[in-house]
């Protein structure tokens, strides 16, 4: 029986005014190729209450969308009681990020992530400022 491997990495990711999104798939799956592990789980983690991580199909069409969508769930021209305390317009993104969420788990198969053939990962920064974000992956496995 194989003892399980666990692996820890960090990956830093320069984003502009939100939403903008990059595709970090192959930043992870990077990660996976180093850890040595061929099947398990990859978890990882928007560090930050104002970005978020998902997955999606990474097309301009796609990724406008969800643009769209995330403006329309939470529009940074409404009043948020975060700004009554802090002054710094991004009560929106706060409710951007929460409603989807800072993390994914996702399956390892043969040494890559198991995604569907047009599924990407994203990061998503939802402030009103260009952010350094900093995602936290852990990978579990055999």
């Amino acid at each position: 029986m194989q003892s399980a491997v666990f692996h820890f990495a960090t990956l830093d990711i320069d984003l502009q005014v939100g939403p903008d999104i990059r595709d970090i798939t192959d930043d992870i799956n990077r990660i996976i190729g180093r850890s040595g592990i061929e099947n398990g789980q990859a978890c990882a983690s928007m560090v930050g209450s104002t970005g978020s991580l998902t997955t999606i199909e990474f097309e301009p069409g796609v990724v406008q969308d969800l643009k769209d969508a995330i403006s329309r769930l939470a529009p940074p021209d409404l009043a948020y009681a975060h700004e009554l305390a802090w002054h710094d317009g991004n009560g929106h993104s706060h409710v951007q990020a929460a409603l989807m969420g800072p993390s994914v788990a996702l399956p390892i198969r043969r040494g890559r992530l198991r995604l569907g053939t047009w599924q990407q990962v994203v990061a998503v920064n939802h402030d009103n400022r260009s952010r350094r974000r900093t995602v936290e992956v852990t990978l579990s496995g055999v």
